[in-house]
């Protein structure tokens, strides 16, 4: 039996040891196929162009030159954005050691305005079926209506940095600027016909094994034979900073910010003490402040929402038959909706949103303040005086002194005629402790 037991256990040693190197070898396997295929990191940019995306971008570059990636593939589907944050999106795209290719998809996304230059920025231009690039007439950012001379500075200034590129990748340079002094479009064919784009593909699949063996151009001049089939695609996911600020970068969610938070905050100065209400309003006021800083302000917005603000107060506080109000509101609702100088519908301020604010700010602004003034003006009616112009029943006959019940306290009063038991009285004036009152309905003949 022992004998038995020992040669079973010399099995299963055995057998463990077989299990063991097969799966040593095929770890081992796995490890060497997993270094030999190449890898291609991916950034999504799905959103309006502007100083958050320029950072996911900036860090979608780093961690592609950093991790052996063979490429950076952006897919893009954006309707444009800020002229700076584009200028600095397609520098980092130029003087990346890694290959990046621009990918606009999925079907029926866009490379607009400001996309467009960073389309043609990349090593490699690609679209999927369904998809449109150009529109790139540069919008001026600054409120007012600019001279011609101005006006063709920017577009010339636009059309030689979309150039300078433009040629050293190869591609159309006629073509490229007529989507900028002709606002043209481009499908993906037309594009690819018109030598802006390197190729048409349904998926990332499809892409990277068109691209396979490949040889482009760098900046430098230096040739780059690209192997990519069967790469391992990364998709590069946002931080969480990215998103929270990718959220409040949005101009409607910073104004409902700045408002509540206004609102939050006069309600602590009136009623003090509360903490809450002046902690959060502070938050979301130097958060709405941050997040439109990140965005092109026009100054002479924010010189009329000063104003309505102005109006709300003194309509609030002097009274104007409302005028005052209509002016401030007014005033607030054309400052909110041209608080931001959107080079795209969107990034501008939602006119729903705008009317909205506008009318609620208003109305909540002038009826705190109201309750405010009125609440300082009662302070100073204690005792006594607190009783004048308040209605008193007579608990007997007044001839003409007798006593009253005024907000269930009984006063002494006296009056300048008769006065019935029962019958109301209004306070109107007092000498020390002694009420002086009259009837508010003349007393009735007895027969």
């Amino acid at each position: 039996m022992n004998h038995g037991l020992v040669e079973r256990k010399h099995w299963v040693r055995a057998g463990f040891g077989w299990l063991s190197a097969a799966a040593a070898v095929f770890l081992g396997i796995s490890v060497c196929a997993a270094a030999q295929q190449p890898l291609v990191d991916k950034l999504v940019l799905s959103d309006t162009i502007q100083p958050v995306t320029e950072g996911q971008l900036v860090r979608a570059i780093a961690r592609a030159n950093q991790d052996g990636a063979r490429a950076l593939l952006i897919e893009l589907d954006t309707p444009g954005g800020l002229l700076d944050s584009t200028r600095t999106m397609a520098g980092g795209i130029l003087s990346s050691r890694v290959p990046v290719i621009v990918y606009v998809a999925p079907a029926g996304a866009r490379a607009g305005s400001a996309g467009f230059f960073l389309l043609e920025s990349a090593d490699i231009g690609a679209m999927a079926p369904g998809t449109n690039a150009g529109a790139a007439h540069p919008v001026l950012e600054f409120g007012g209506q600019p001279d011609a001379t101005m006006s063709q500075k920017i577009e010339n200034d636009t059309e030689a940095f979309l150039r300078s590129y433009v040629t050293r990748r190869n591609r159309n340079a006629e073509a490229a600027e007529a989507a900028v002094h002709s606002s043209h479009s481009y499908t993906a064919q037309e594009a690819l016909d018109q030598h802006l784009i390197d190729v048409i593909a349904s998926s990332d699949g499809e892409l990277l094994t068109a691209l396979e063996g490949r040889e482009i151009t760098r900046m430098d001049g230096s040739k780059l034979t690209l192997h990519l089939a069967g790469a391992r695609i990364e998709v590069l996911r946002p931080t969480l900073r990215e998103q929270l600020l990718g959220w409040l970068v949005n101009p409607n969610i910073a104004l409902l910010f700045l408002v509540g938070g206004g609102l939050l905050i006069y309600l602590e100065f009136n009623t003090p003490g509360t903490i809450v209400p002046g902690a959060l309003g502070t938050l979301m006021v130097l958060l709405a402040v941050f997040a439109l800083n990140l965005l092109p302000i026009r100054y002479t917005a924010v010189l009329l929402l000063a104003a309505a603000l102005v109006l709300l107060l003194l309509e609030a506080k002097f009274g104007g038959h409302g005028a005052l109000a209509i002016a401030g509101i007014v005033c607030l609702t054309f400052g909110t909706l041209t608080l931001v100088a959107a080079p795209v519908p969107e990034m501008a301020v939602s006119p729903w949103v705008a009317f909205a604010v506008s009318a609620a700010f208003g109305g909540i602004t002038v009826f705190l303040v109201r309750l405010a003034v009125r609440a300082r003006k009662m302070k100073s009616r204690l005792g006594v005086d607190a009783m004048v112009g308040e209605r008193a029943r007579a608990m007997e006959a007044l001839t003409p002194e007798g006593h009253v019940l005024v907000e269930g306290e009984i006063w002494r009063a006296v009056a300048p005629e008769p006065v019935p038991a029962g019958a109301t009285v209004r306070v109107v004036g007092h000498e020390q402790y002694l009420l002086r009152v009259e009837p508010m309905e003349p007393p009735r003949a007895s027969l």
